[in-house]
């Protein structure tokens, strides 16, 4: 049986940010994928995770609680988002190892139901070594999804400038016909 199809309105991101993105707005409500473990078995599906680790509610709770370090982190402020972020990391680290293809680095888990999570986390270090400034929430007002700016210049606004750019559009042309 395949797998249900990701409801989400932005997918694609890197991890940390993809994980972000499992709550979003729709019609004035906030959604959540992780509402249950069925929604972790589409994100995981979705992340090419769904391999190695079970949609258990052991998994459940601790991609959740990386979710929040993540959103504390990006949202809030280094010193209410770190030690969050840290804890869970905690649960995991990184073993150098060289094989035939060459140098890899292999995640050690205190427990594999930690797995999605701290790899979410991990790669939220990634993207602030990589370019810390192109770490965006959406500028429009009603919409609290994330994204990593890839544009050339990196001033991307948007997560979708079909969506949200768009309603930002049609609402300053509405208030300037409005006023006119």
């Amino acid at each position: 049986m395949p797998a249900p199809r990701d409801p989400r309105p932005l997918t694609g991101e890197p991890l940390a940010l993809d994980l972000l993105n499992t709550r979003w707005m729709s019609d004035g409500t906030l959604q959540d994928l992780l509402a249950d473990a069925d929604g972790l078995a589409v994100w995981l599906e979705s992340n090419g995770l769904s391999g190695d680790h079970a949609p258990d509610s052991r998994t459940l709770r601790n991609v959740r609680q990386a979710r929040e370090a993540l959103r504390a982190a990006v949202d809030g402020s280094p010193e209410e988002g770190a030690p969050l972020v840290d804890a869970v990391l905690g649960h995991g680290r990184v073993r150098l190892s060289l094989t035939p293809q060459g140098p890899v680095e292999l995640p050690e888990l205190s427990n594999p139901a930690w797995g999605p999570a701290w790899l979410a986390a991990r790669n939220y270090l990634e993207l602030l070594a990589t370019a810390p400034d192109r770490i965006r929430s959406c500028a429009h007002e009603s919409c609290v999804l994330h994204f990593f700016d890839t544009s050339r210049n990196g001033t991307r606004r948007w997560c979708s400038m079909a969506t949200c750019g768009n309603r930002a559009k049609a609402s300053r042309h509405y208030a300037r016909t409005k006023d006119a």
